[in-house]
């Protein structure tokens, strides 16, 4: 019985594929476009039978047998993105291609949805509440909205169907994506280099320079998290994947030096202007609902996370898990 992971070459779905790889699982088929990018290297010490490139992948789809689950990490992360048309087929209509497969097999169908459906948070981060009120501030954030809003109309479902609400995700794995990776990435690389880890100042009354919040949450959790998803088929729903536990930047920058042995020098810098009226300065995850469908594992906190990050895989010449 095999496995699809698309994005699998990318941070949380070569970091999936790691786990299932820990679980036993070697029937896995890859989806991604690594292209010229360095993601490749993610795949180095992987198990599974082929890889795809997206374009590929749908009408190579009906031709495999045996396909018990989807999970569904391929799309456009950054939250920079101009080009909506590209968001719009690429994290929404393809999407929806998938789900419809699994409908038809019936499937588990695992997908990625975002924190940045929730905007600015003046509707709180409870996944308990009516969806339909959210208004995510960037384009990124719209494309996940909308399949969500899709998704929950639908009479014909997969046998299983779980949308995930990612936060604030860092880990290994990360390290080809470029200005859309971890503040921790960035932070170790910035203190190796110049001793200093520059954050940005406030531009919110209620909130210090370097006192912006977030839930960071480890990737090696949200695989924890996925597997329990795939051990418990009759689980449902849209669910938020964070730590239940906000921490600040500045939090974060420490939790780096003290994990590199180095006392903390931290510089505040301007944030650029096309973040600033985009810019979430809290998130924070309710996981109540997640708890009561099961999952009892912990998460780990902030330093406990960075530790593992820096000292076992960034120091280690960027190890790949």
């Amino acid at each position: 019985m095999s496995i699809v992971v698309t994005g699998g070459a990318g941070m949380i779905g070569s970091c999936i594929v790691a786990k299932l790889n820990e679980m036993g699982m070697e029937d896995i088929y890859i989806v991604d476009n690594v292209n010229i990018s360095e993601k490749w290297m993610n795949l180095r010490n992987k198990k599974y039978i082929r890889y795809y490139h997206k374009d590929e992948f749908l009408f190579e789809l009906p031709k495999l047998e045996n396909i018990t689950a989807i999970i569904h990490m391929g799309a456009c992360s950054a939250t920079t993105e101009q080009d909506f048309d590209y968001l719009y087929r690429n994290n929404y209509l393809y999407t929806i291609e998938l789900w419809k497969y699994c409908t038809e097999k019936q499937i588990s169908f695992l997908y990625a949805s975002s924190a940045a459906t929730y905007g600015d948070g003046a509707q709180g981060f409870d996944d308990r509440t009516d969806i339909k009120c959210l208004m995510p501030l960037n384009r990124y954030g719209y494309s996940k909205h909308i399949f969500d809003l899709w998704a929950e109309k639908q009479t014909e479902r997969p046998a299983q169907a779980v949308g995930m609400k990612f936060f604030n995700v860092y880990g290994p794995n990360e390290y080809a994506k470029g200005r859309m990776a971890s503040m921790i990435f960035h932070g170790f690389n910035q203190a190796k280099e110049n001793n200093c880890i520059k954050l940005f100042k406030s531009h919110k009354e209620g909130y210090e320079d370097g006192g912006q919040l977030r839930d960071f949450v480890y990737v090696k959790d949200i695989c924890d998290v996925i597997a329990f998803f795939l051990e418990n088929p009759d689980v449902n729903g849209l669910f938020n994947l964070g730590t239940g536990h906000a921490a600040s930047f500045k939090t974060l920058a420490e939790s780096v030096f003290i994990a590199l042995g180095l006392v903390p020098n931290i510089e505040y810098i301007d944030m650029p202007m096309d973040l600033r009226e985009k810019y979430q300065y809290f998130t924070q995850a309710d996981i109540t609902k997640l708890r009561d469908a099961g999952y009892t594992g912990e998460f780990r906190d902030l330093k406990s996370g960075a530790t593992d990050y820096v000292q076992n895989y960034l120091q280690q010449n960027y190890k790949v898990w």
